[in-house]
Formats: structure tokens, sequence, C-alpha cells
């Protein structure tokens, strides 16, 4: 295979089409926000890593929109991986995951297969680095509840079904995710959508109707009502106060949960 002739004159060319389509790379927090909030476990990272695949769809690696769209989720599967061993997964499980997933690329007839891929791979490594979080802290039943109401926010989940789903009576699950975690069923549920509304507000431009659906919320008055109960604003509000930070501390995700002053709230401001 031939070098690249004249590197300098080919980015020097690369810049000017740039500029003529008025494109811009993302700068590299951007890029690191959809990563770090997958290692933390984030349920809002799958959104987040969809947005920046749209966005990075424009940069062209190929003539081939498949082909690009193939390279662009290649590229996002060797960086969630890395970020999942560094996170605490196991590296063998990484790299098998990684493995699985680029082999189903091959499968992928369209950017839009590759998109829903793309969405498939960057919530198992979001879910599964929840449970890494999880696992050295509670028992298996209640690890693997936890995964599975961090994989289904999006929709309504009832204890009985979580139960049912760890091989456990209603009542026994109920005492027990108490007891490990402090907080009822319902309580923990509720707590961790708004966690994900909060960062989705701050770091998406999905309205807060969209966020309510999304997040299985009954209606948007309901949303709105436990928001304000759990922050003291509204999402408008909270959302004005903390969006432009938010994209400036984009780098800084995994920990803006924990830094921002209305943290404090638990889930005994829930019941």
């Amino acid at each position: 295979m031939k070098k690249i002739q004249n590197p300098e004159k080919q980015l020097a060319y690369l810049a000017y089409i740039n500029r003529e389509n008025e494109f811009q790379h993302h700068g590299y927090e951007e890029e690191l926000k959809q990563y770090l909030m997958m290692q933390s476990g984030d349920p809002a990272a799958t959104e987040e890593s969809q947005r920046m695949m749209r966005k990075t769809m424009a940069v062209g690696l190929s003539t081939d929109p498949l082909r690009n769209a193939q390279y662009l989720f290649v590229a996002n599967i060797t960086l969630a991986t890395r970020f999942a061993i560094e996170g605490g997964m196991d590296g063998e499980t990484a790299y098998n995951t990684s493995d699985m997933y680029i082999r189903k690329l091959e499968l992928c007839q369209s950017e839009e297969d590759v998109m829903d891929l793309h969405r498939e791979m960057f919530s198992f490594f979001t879910s599964k680095m929840a449970m890494v979080r999880k696992e050295n802290s509670y028992t298996r039943a209640v690890a693997e509840a936890i995964e599975y109401i961090e994989s289904n926010l999006h929709m309504p989940v009832r204890i009985d079904e979580v139960a049912e789903h760890v091989n456990l009576s209603a009542g026994y699950f109920s005492v027990l995710f108490h007891k490990e975690t402090g907080e009822a069923f319902s309580d923990y549920v509720l707590r961790r959508r708004i966690e994900t509304a909060r960062n989705m507000l701050r770091y998406s431009d999905y309205s807060s109707t969209e966020i309510s659906e999304i997040l299985a919320f009954s209606s948007q008055s309901y949303f709105i009502s436990c928001f304000k109960k759990a922050t003291k604003m509204t999402p408008s509000e909270y959302r004005r106060r903390y969006y432009a930070k938010g994209m400036k501390a984009a780098g800084k995700a995994a920990d803006s949960r924990d830094a921002s002053p209305d943290s404090d709230w638990r889930a005994g401001t829930l019941t």
C-alpha cells in the first residue's frame, strides 16, 4: 500500500473542506463524557452515546455510508471496552463483549442497523458497569435486581416482576432490598429516574416532556412534581441553572451528580 503523499497538504485540504461545510469535530471533553457516564453505570450514557454517534456520522471516514458507520462503531466499542476495564470490569469479559458485537456488526446492512447495534452495545456495557459497582456491596439477588432496574428505567418497573426475575417472593425480596439498600423498592426506582433525568437535563437537548416519556413517568405533571420534590426546582429551572455548567464539565460527568449543590437529597425526601 502506498504512503499518503504530502500528508500536510492533505490535512490542509481536509481542514478547508470542513470549514466550507461548516463542520467541526467535537471536543475531547464532549467525547469523553459518554464513556465516563457508561463507566459509572449511568443509564443516560446510552442516549448520550447515540447522540454523539449521530453527530460523528458527518465525519465521513468512508464514502460508503454503511462502512462509515461501521468504522465509527469499531472506534466507539474500542474506547468503551477500555473504559469498562478501567472501571473494574473483568478484562476477558470486556474483550469478549467487544468481539461479540464486532462480529454482529458484519450483519448490519444499513446505517440504522449500526445505530441499533450501537445502542444495544452501549446499553450492555452500561448495565454491566452498574452491576460491577454494586456487586461488592449487595447479595447476588439484590445486585441482579439493581441491574434489572437500571436496564429498564425507560419502562414501568414493578416489584413483583423484579422479584420473579431474581427468583424470590415479592414479600421477601421487598424486605431484603430495603435491608441492603436502605431504601424501599419504589423509592429506589424513583430516585434513579430522577437522577437520570437530572443528567439528561444537564447533558442532552431532550425536552422535559421527552424525558418524562423516556423515563416512563405516568404523566408530565407527576414528573415535574417528583422532580421538584427531590431538587427543589422544576425541570425547566434545573436546566436553566445547570445545563451550561454541565456541558463545560462534560469530562467530569461521573462526578457531577455528587458535586452539584442539590445532590444531598436521599430516598427519605421522596416518601
